[in-house]
């Protein structure tokens, strides 16, 4: 694939509410996702499910949105990470943005671009590491509506970058301006914690190569970084199911017991700022590491649209479309 003729840049991710009002419906839209949770039941309970567990959980969600600012800031940033990436690939390149479970939807997404004449696109799944329960759903999404809506488009996909160098070295610099707000004398004895989303253990049970990617970029960055201490713990758990193991806020808890002079959280399944790292990383984190007794706790800034990632992101989809010709 070339970009000499008109070419749209898609990129895939969760979504979000745009309001406070959008929460339930936005919550119905997540659980209703079989490929995310899957009922010992089958498909028949999964929206009466959808259904109940919304309704429970939107009064608690809708406080920690109030709390960013009443709405997720994730469409923001996507359309900020592929209006950059379009640019530096050059003027026939297009940006689109398909959310999974809000607006705009994948539908929309393509619906726009058949109006538009484009008919070639390629299609970045803004989850570095691959699992099917979020890369493998976004993408299932897209291909369905794109059978249905635009048949005529010819599209290629991304469907994971956990190594791509430059995306390492974008993560890399920011862990460096992370680790730049401690003291120079207790700087290289600072632990960086990254933090991934927790999936299921049956999910990695069963072949998902989600924890092994997460490890790959997780050794690609240290390598950039040098000599501190570091470790890998898993986020957002919930429910009765087990889950992927440690938990961040355990691996807090230990920093804490053993007197570490403070933590540098690094976000490592995210891309951009959302709730996960605006409210449960920067508050609740925050304030189980000051009960733990950590003296310093520290969030390295997200990629979102930092000029390095943007070249990385254009420099990805460059290479992929190269290697499809």
């Amino acid at each position: 694939m070339n970009f000499n003729k008109p070419t749209g840049l898609v990129l895939l991710n969760m979504g979000g509410p745009d309001s406070l009002r959008a929460v339930r419906p936005f919550l119905y839209n997540l659980f209703s996702d079989r490929d995310l949770i899957q009922l010992p039941a089958g498909a028949f309970l999964q929206k009466p499910f959808a259904l109940m567990i919304s309704l429970l959980r939107a009064p608690g969600v809708r406080l920690n949105y109030a709390s960013i600012g009443g709405k997720s800031p994730l469409l923001e940033w996507t359309r900020k990470q592929a209006e950059g990436a379009a640019r530096e690939l050059g003027d026939q390149v297009v940006p689109y943005v398909a959310m999974r479970y809000w607006e705009p939807r994948a539908k929309a997404c393509l619906e726009n671009m058949k109006q538009a004449g484009i008919d070639q696109a390629v299609v970045l799944s803004m989850y570095p590491h691959y699992t099917g329960a979020t890369t493998g759903s976004s993408i299932k999404d897209f291909e369905a509506a794109a059978a249905h809506v635009h048949p005529q488009l010819q599209y290629t996909i991304i469907r994971e970058w956990y190594d791509w160098p430059d995306y390492l070295d974008a993560l890399a610099n920011r862990v460096r301006e992370g680790l730049e707000k401690f003291h120079e004398l207790v700087r290289d004895e600072v632990t960086i914690l990254f933090s991934a989303h927790a999936l299921p253990q049956k999910f990695i049970d069963r072949g998902d190569p989600y924890l092994k990617h997460v490890e790959a970029t997780v050794a690609g960055v240290m390598d950039r970084l040098g000599a501190n201490p570091w470790q890998i713990g898993f986020q957002s758990r919930s429910g009765p199911v087990k889950w992927m193991e440690p938990d961040t806020l355990e691996l807090i808890d230990q920093l804490g017991a053993a007197k570490a002079p403070g933590v540098l959280i690094v976000p490592i399944s995210f891309v951009s700022d959302h709730i996960e790292t605006l409210q449960e990383i920067d508050f609740e984190f925050r304030m189980h590491a000051e009960k733990a007794g950590l003296p310093r706790f520290e969030r390295c800034p997200s990629l979102n649209d930092s000029p390095d990632f943007l070249r990385s992101l254009a420099n990805l989809v460059r290479h992929h479309a190269g290697s499809e010709a």
